[in-house]
């Protein structure tokens, strides 16, 4: 059923104003329109499946590129993980042989230290036995009486 716009259509003017023509139908603008228009339309139908077409296409591509990119993520994560486990181990390699040097530094050192020591107890121990036998040999030749004072033992034994 035609429309209200369609039933106004039928009292257009056919021509140019004047007088009027004897056996003048009303132009019919829509279907003028819909021949005019069809044609170029139906190209563009194919055009419009090609579009849907190449979007379909796009579609798969971006996906297929999204899984790629995650695969290549994953790898890359996973590798990654693998060589943080080998650094680790290199580091932790690394720093025990530093630490290793370090005590074998400290262990040179410190006999370094100690023969040094044992160096000058050597040299000042015949000095200072000489002295103490001095001092000893002193004590015991001297007269009981030069002993000192308060003290529990005499040379040659105690008091008691």
């Amino acid at each position: 059923m035609p429309g209200f716009r369609e039933f106004l259509a039928r009292f257009r003017p056919a021509g140019a104003p004047g007088p009027a023509v004897g056996g003048a139908v009303p132009a019919d603008r829509s279907a003028e329109l819909k021949a005019e228009l069809e044609p170029p339309l139906a190209l563009l139908d194919d055009v419009a499946a090609e579009a849907a077409a190449i979007r379909d296409a796009a579609r798969r591509e971006a996906a297929e590129r999204r899984r790629a990119a995650a695969e290549e993520a994953e790898r890359i994560v996973r590798t990654a993980r693998e060589r943080a486990r080998d650094v680790r181990s290199e580091t932790a390699a690394r720093l025990a042989a530093e630490a290793t040097a370090e005590a074998d530094r400290s262990d040179a050192a410190a006999q370094h230290a100690v023969e040094e020591l044992r160096g000058r107890a050597r040299a000042r121990t015949p000095g200072l036995a000489a002295r103490v036998l001095a001092r000893v040999t002193a004590e015991l030749t001297t007269e009981p009486h030069a002993t000192r004072q308060g003290t529990s033992w005499v040379p040659g034994g105690s008091r008691e």
